[in-house]
């Protein structure tokens, strides 16, 4: 019988778990599951990036609501399809918490999250965060073929912006900063005023 994980330490970071095993977890800790390896995340969000996430979550939803896509805020789970695609809990192998993510298909959606790939994911960086950590997060959504991803670097007041090309492959299409006025890729007529966005 399968008992429910309660504690971290009853966890072996050296193990490869799925969806089905994530299911099976009641940590007081939010974990992600990439590529069958546990990833502790940060602490709970500073007031900075909390604010940044509301900010950036309110002007999208305001675009997405007459478009037929939906935008969601962390902890919102997504998982991610390996190169076999398939969507048995026993064969996901990857659920992560992306700051915020937009999604177009409404097929993807259900009561657990998002099963595939988001069309727009953003993610709000943290003092705590490592470069190990940033660069698996790009591989696994260009790998993934999340559309368009957004990092942004709240204490530099900055946001880098990468779109998938044919090859899918992502390409730096542009870092901004806070005076600058922003243009999502895969929707054009969003605009972002980031003075607005990072307004302290």
């Amino acid at each position: 019988m399968n008992t429910a994980i309660t504690d971290f330490s009853q966890l072996d970071l050296e193990a490869v778990y799925t969806y089905a095993d994530y299911l099976r977890w009641r940590l007081e800790e939010r974990v992600e599951l990439i590529k069958g390896k546990i990833f502790k995340m940060s602490p709970a969000p500073s007031a900075k990036h909390q604010r940044l996430s509301g900010r950036l979550h309110f002007h999208i939803f305001g675009y997405v609501e007459s478009k037929k896509c939906e935008v969601f805020s962390a902890p919102f789970d997504v998982r991610l399809l390996d190169k076999e695609k398939s969507t048995a809990e026993k064969d996901i192998y990857t659920v992560v918490q992306p700051d915020i993510c937009v999604i177009c298909d409404k097929q993807k959606i259900d009561e657990r999250g998002c099963l595939g790939a988001p069309d727009l994911i953003i993610e709000i960086l943290s003092k705590g965060n490592s470069k190990k950590e940033v660069q698996t997060k790009f591989e696994l959504y260009q790998e993934s073929g999340v559309k368009e991803y957004w990092v942004v670097f709240p204490y530099e007041q900055v946001l880098q912006q990468f779109i998938l090309d044919p090859q899918g492959k992502y390409q730096l299409l542009g870092m901004f900063s806070e005076e600058e006025t922003f243009k999502a890729h895969i929707f054009p007529d969003l605009s972002l005023d980031l003075t607005k966005i990072f307004v302290e």
